[in-house]
């Protein structure tokens, strides 16, 4: 019921930023929270940021104060403006969209490297 459409990842050197984007797509799903998740090689996935439609967010300690997500409610579009990165940054990046019945939707990943 759901598609996620991700677009900005790519290649960044340390200190730069990007800015992941990633649109919903739905028919009859009431999308109550949208975020990102990361995973490096032989790593767990982990929450990065998350966003629920009331604007209330949640960071993983790495990212808390260069990492920014917001939100539109009217597109269900979320976006992770990621400042200051880091080579630890560095991993695939997935959207997910809650829905009210609390199932997850992921997108299909997108690369991001942090490196010099």
């Amino acid at each position: 019921q759901v598609q996620l459409v991700e677009s900005g990842g790519g290649l960044v050197q340390p200190g730069g930023s990007l800015r992941l984007s990633c649109a919903a797509s739905r028919s009859g799903a009431y999308i109550s929270a949208m975020g990102w998740y990361r995973q490096a090689p032989g790593k767990q996935r982990e929450l990065v940021a998350a966003i629920s439609r009331d604007g209330t967010t949640n960071y993983a300690d790495s990212v808390k104060g260069r990492f920014t997500i917001s939100r539109d409610n009217a597109k269900n579009t979320v976006y992770l403006q990621m400042n200051s990165l880091k080579p630890e940054d560095t991993a695939v990046y997935f959207c997910n969209a809650r829905t009210g019945r609390r199932t997850d939707y992921w997108g299909q990943g997108t690369q991001v490297t942090v490196s010099s």
